[in-house]
């Protein structure tokens, strides 16, 4: 193995842990959130609402955070947001301890930069591969995706030893995610990813228009929001809908850990399928597991109808996104890189938004089984956009290169 291949994978393998630490972060404050909020919110309608603040502090910094890093670094970067993910969780703390859930509120908001820079390292996966081994490009990113494993693993466990650590329910639980986020600072320190020469690779940056005009960074930007948009809508609804269903804690913190099981074990295989058989015919898999997620969820109300969707939610989503991810990298030049990958992860953060502001009304409103029927159309076109660019421009098979 030359010494660029083992300068990537050294790079990669941090990245990975990173990634691996921001979602023992990112699954357990899904698992708690909306429970926090039941008990906290002055009405059940407001219950998602720490999961709406946290995603909104991400969407409100994700354009500014890939200017940053554009400018400071990848690792200047991702210092910033676990230290941001550091007082963000000990905010929240303070709220459960003092019933505020205001606070609690406030708290998740702040832990939101964390996501929004630390959303970036599949992309700085992809500048590693470019530096050093361009033939892993996919794998990289599919490889630091697949980090997220650990918080599907970890994440459930941690709430569930956590949450009567304290004579507050919870509190124990934003204090460990504390911890957990000084770590992650500690090993994001120890990053050196390089920076690409926009002179020498690629030429002069176009006008913006000219990006986000191009069919395949419409495509890519479309299908990386609504896979993230509809997986967001059913699994912060989750917890709660099993809740009302009568099944205990544990039971949805189980559900919750093969969802995200689901959503990042294929990692290990999913850069290899993109450059097999392309990257639509992925995404268009992953959009056909999104439907049967849909229907088996309609379906019933049983532990497994609920198991069995939110495991085919997990694999569908790594599908689409990571498929929608290898696509956009295609897009632009390296000189365009951090307005590419902001406007991408903007239109992904303001469609979470979205989808988890409406969760906790729409369970409320409708119920479990019809609240899924309301990803449909934004699956559908999701669909049609993947067939119009197949069609357009058919994907080609790539050999897999060695290792």
């Amino acid at each position: 193995m030359s010494s660029d291949q083992t300068r990537a994978r050294r790079q990669i393998l941090l990245l990975v842990t990173c990634q691996a630490l921001l979602y023992i972060n990112n699954v357990t404050l899904i698992t708690v959130n909306g429970l926090v909020g039941l008990a906290l919110a002055p009405t059940p309608l407001l219950a998602t609402l720490p999961v709406t603040t946290y995603i909104i502090g991400a969407a409100l910094t994700t354009l500014p955070a890939s200017l940053a890093m554009g400018r400071y670094g990848r690792r200047a970067g991702f210092m910033f947001g676990t230290t941001m993910g550091f007082i963000g969780t000990t905010i929240a703390a303070v709220g459960v301890f003092t019933g505020s859930f205001a606070l609690v509120c406030a708290g998740t908001f702040v832990v939101g930069l964390y996501n929004a820079f630390a959303q970036y390292m599949r992309f700085a996966a992809a500048d590693v591969a470019d530096a050093y081994a361009p033939h892993l490009k996919e794998r990289a990113i599919s490889w630091v995706l697949a980090g997220g494993l650990a918080g599907g693993i970890i994440g459930p466990e941690m709430s569930k030893l956590t949450r009567e650590a304290l004579p507050t329910a919870f509190a124990g639980t934003y204090l460990a995610l504390a911890t957990v986020a000084l770590v992650a600072c500690a090993i994001a320190s120890r990053l050196h990813i390089p920076q690409p020469v926009p002179s020498a690779t690629g030429g002069a940056a176009r006008p913006l228009k000219q990006i986000v005009s191009e069919p395949a960074f419409v495509v890519a930007v479309l299908v990386g929001a609504v896979s993230y948009g509809a997986m967001n809508l059913l699994m912060t609804a989750t917890p709660l809908a099993m809740k009302v269903c009568g099944f205990g804690y544990p039971q949805a913190a189980d559900v919750i850990m093969w969802h995200v099981i689901a959503m990042f074990a294929p990692g290990f295989v999913t850069g290899s399928l993109l450059r097999r058989f392309g990257r639509e015919r992925v995404m268009l898999a992953g959009c056909a597991l999104m439907f049967a997620t849909v229907a088996v969820a309609h379906a019933g109300l049983s532990y497994w109808h609920f198991w069995i969707a939110l495991f085919a939610l997990g694999v569908g989503w790594n599908f689409m996104f990571t498929g929608a991810t290898a696509l956009l990298t295609s897009t632009y030049r390296p000189a365009e890189k951090a307005r590419a990958q902001g406007i991408n992860d903007l239109a992904v953060f303001l469609t979470m938004i979205t989808s988890s502001a409406a969760s906790g009304a729409l369970l409320s409103a409708t119920g479990w089984t019809d609240l899924n029927l309301y990803s449909l159309p934004a699956l559908a076109l999701a669909t049609a956009a993947l067939l119009w660019l197949h069609r357009r421009t058919p994907p080609q098979a790539v050999p897999l290169s060695p290792a």
